[in-house]
């Protein structure tokens, strides 16, 4: 597989690693079976503004290229914009991913829509994410995959 430059920067280089003790909210997403599991913590201030976060991410590198490259897009975001970063978003921020390795794209945008919707949680609001299927334990990031070659072969 083919990595772009920015991919392999952040996989050797990730950005906001790390534990933040005292967060304000944590999302934890991933699949121990298929080896993508990914923490993140954030810290936001009384205007809603995500001031601090870090990730933990147990996976190939695509999957700690895209929890990277998540930190840093929402970073001084407002937690009503930083929910709303997509998959695509993020695969375009790194110059591309390959198609298998979508999935990772996902995995690290749900993982900042779990630990925003912790957040709001804690402070009695509603959730802004919606549904997160990566939360679940016994989701398959790869069903879409197989969904899709299957497609190809009818």
């Amino acid at each position: 597989m083919i990595y772009s430059d920015k991919v392999m920067d952040h996989f050797n280089n990730p950005r906001n690693v790390g534990v933040i003790e005292d967060a304000d909210g944590v999302g934890e997403v991933g699949n121990p079976t298929c080896g993508d599991i990914m923490k993140i913590t954030i810290k936001v201030d009384d205007n809603d503004t995500i001031t601090d976060v870090k990730f933990q991410t147990l996976g190939c590198g695509a999957a700690i290229a895209t929890s990277s490259m998540v930190t840093e897009l929402c970073k001084g975001m407002k937690i009503q914009d930083a929910v709303k970063i997509s998959k695509q978003e993020v695969a375009e921020e790194l110059d591309g991913l390959p198609a298998p390795k979508m999935h990772c794209s996902v995995l690290a945008t749900d993982g900042l829509k779990v630990a925003i919707d912790d957040y709001l949680k804690k402070h009695g609001r509603e959730p802004l994410a919606g549904e997160i299927k990566s939360a679940d334990p016994n989701f398959d990031p790869h069903a879409d995959e197989d969904d899709a070659h299957h497609d190809d072969e009818d």
